[in-house]
């Protein structure tokens, strides 16, 4: 065997067994984070039998007292996202002086690659029409891959309705639709989903869900009105550069 072909052999057994280091490296990093998540889905609903704990809570009814130990672990919790038929069961979660802090800590504010959905800085659960809630999408189908479920219309009629239940409400919102976008540059006269901060009146409003409803993948027949309440669900969507995909959908009266 001559001196390159056995320089090559060895070279390609380095790269095999860099590839699987990686591989095993992002799987144990993956079941790591399942199990967090998975914790975290015990605790809720267990009602806290401490008394006059360090943290004030908001949580004095039936209705939220699911939240009570996940909130005085971490008061940056604003709701609980679970969608039926994905993997998508997680908590939202808001940090006042940072917006993107959850882009990547975990519950525990811990540094981590999958982060958690959170709110947008514009939004605000008790004071805003129009919840923006951003996730990553993780090749592992961790956080907001299972989104993509949703570009077929089948998996959406079979699936129009999900639960966001916030520390004082619990709530269903039916998809009103599903668009395919990007971020665009702040120069672009175009419309972009994502600047909610512009919507303040009820002709912003009317706007805004007439332009959804343009990039809309299929007709779901939901319209909102003004006083409705909405919920953009937000994460990357890889066909082209910059893309987004956005799940929309209206609060349940």
């Amino acid at each position: 065997m001559s001196k390159t072909k056995k320089v090559l052999i060895a070279v390609s057994i380095l790269l095999l067994v860099f590839s699987l280091g990686e591989i095993a490296r992002t799987f144990l990093r993956d079941y790591a984070e399942q199990q967090k998540i998975e914790e975290l889905i015990k605790v809720r609903g267990a009602v806290s039998d401490k008394a006059g704990g360090a943290v004030p809570s908001p949580l004095t009814t039936k209705t939220n007292s699911e939240f009570q130990e996940l909130y005085e672990r971490n008061p940056d919790i604003v709701g609980w996202l679970k969608i039926d038929g994905t993997r998508i069961e997680y908590p939202v979660m808001q940090n006042q002086q940072d917006a993107q802090y959850y882009l990547d800590h975990d519950f525990d504010k811990k540094k981590s690659k999958s982060g958690l959905p959170f709110l947008d800085a514009h939004s605000r659960i008790n004071g805003s029409d129009i919840l923006l809630v951003h996730g990553h999408h993780m090749k592992s189908g961790w956080m907001f891959k299972d989104l993509m479920k949703y570009k077929q219309e089948s998996f959406y009629k079979e699936h129009a309705v999900f639960q966001f239940n916030t520390l004082t409400e619990k709530d269903e919102y039916e998809i009103i639709a599903v668009i395919l976008s990007k971020v665009y540059r702040k120069s672009d006269d175009v419309f972009k989903y994502y600047q909610i901060e512009k919507v303040s009146t009820p002709a912003d409003f009317d706007s805004y869900v007439q332009n959804i409803q343009k990039l809309a993948l299929y007709d779901t027949g939901v319209t909102p009105r003004y006083g409705d309440k909405l919920i953009v669900l937000s994460t990357c969507e890889y066909s082209t550069e910059n893309g987004r995909l956005a799940v929309v959908a209206r609060k349940r009266k």
